[in-house]
C-alpha cells in the first residue's frame, strides 16, 4: 500500500494544482453541529436518501418540500406513530414518490430515531459521539437499527448531515483496489474492516478527515 503523499501526489498532478485539489474536497460538520441538529433533521436526511436511491435525485429535490408537508416536517413521535392505513393512504399522494416500502421506512426510521435519541439524549450526540477510527461500526449499526440504511445509502447519510466518512464511489473502490486493500467492491465485513484500518492509517499519516482521503482516492484515478 502506497503512502497518502504519494497518492495524494498523484490526485495534484491530475488537478493541475494543490489549490486546486483543496478546493474539490468537501467540509465535515463540527461535533457541535451535529449535536445540535435536531433529530426531526437527522429524520428527514435519513428519509430523502432512502428515496434518492434509485431514483432521479432532482425529482426527489422538486417533490422535497410536498415531502416535509405530507410527513408534519419529519416530527418523529408523529412518523413513529403513523397507522398502516395512514401509511397506505400516503402511497397514493401524488405529491410525494409512491413507493409504499420506502415511505414506510420513514415509521420505521423515526422509531429508530426516538429510541436512539432516549439511549444517547439525542440522535445528534449519538452521531457526533461515534469514533471516527470506526465509521464501518456506525454504518453496521445504521444497518442493523435503521430501515433500508444499509450499503451506499448509509454512506450517502453520513456525508449529507456532515459525519465524516468515506464513500465508495467507483474511483475510491478502483485506488482501494490498487492498492490490495480488497479485491472487489467492499460489503464483506472483513473487507470493511481493511477499507477502515487503510483509512485510519492515511489519516494517521495525513492529518486529515475521512472524507477528505475519500475525495483524493478517487481524484488520484483522474
Amino acid at each position: 500500500m502506497r503512502t497518502f503523499a504519494e497518492i495524494e501526489a498523484i490526485a495534484i498532478e491530475h488537478k493541475g494544482t494543490q489549490a486546486a485539489l483543496e478546493e474539490s474536497l468537501p467540509q465535515p460538520a463540527s461535533d457541535k453541529t451535529l449535536r445540535q441538529t435536531t433529530d426531526d433533521r437527522y429524520l428527514a436526511a435519513m428519509t430523502r436518501c432512502v428515496f434518492n436511491s434509485g431514483f432521479v435525485w432532482k425529482v426527489i429535490e422538486a417533490k422535497w418540500p410536498d415531502f416535509e408537508t405530507v410527513f408534519a416536517g419529519f416530527n418523529p413521535r408523529y412518523n413513529a406513530s403513523l397507522s398502516d392505513e395512514q401509511l397506505e393512504i400516503f402511497a397514493t399522494d401524488t405529491r410525494i414518490v409512491r413507493h409504499f416500502k420506502k415511505i414506510s421506512a420513514v415509521r420505521d426510521n423515526a422509531t429508530f430515531v426516538m429510541r436512539v435519541a432516549e439511549e444517547h439524549g439525542s440522535f445528534g450526540r449519538y452521531i457526533s459521539d461515534w469514533p471516527q477510527d470506526d465509521v464501518v461500526g456506525l454504518l453496521k449499526d445504521l444497518k442493523q437499527r435503521g430501515s433500508r440504511l444499509g450499503g451506499n445509502t448509509g454512506m450517502y447519510f453520513l456525508r449529507f448531515i456532515g459525519k465524516d466518512t468515506f464513500m465508495f464511489s467507483r474511483d475510491v473502490v478502483k485506488t482501494l483496489i490498487d492498492e490490495a486493500i480488497v479485491s472487489k467492491q467492499p460489503t464483506s465485513q472483513r473487507d470493511m474492516q481493511a477499507v477502515q484500518d487503510a483509512f485510519n492509517q492515511w489519516q494517521a499519516e495525513s492529518g486529515r478527515p475521512l472524507c477528505h482521503i475519500s475525495r483524493i482516492l478517487a481524484a488520484s484515478q483522474g
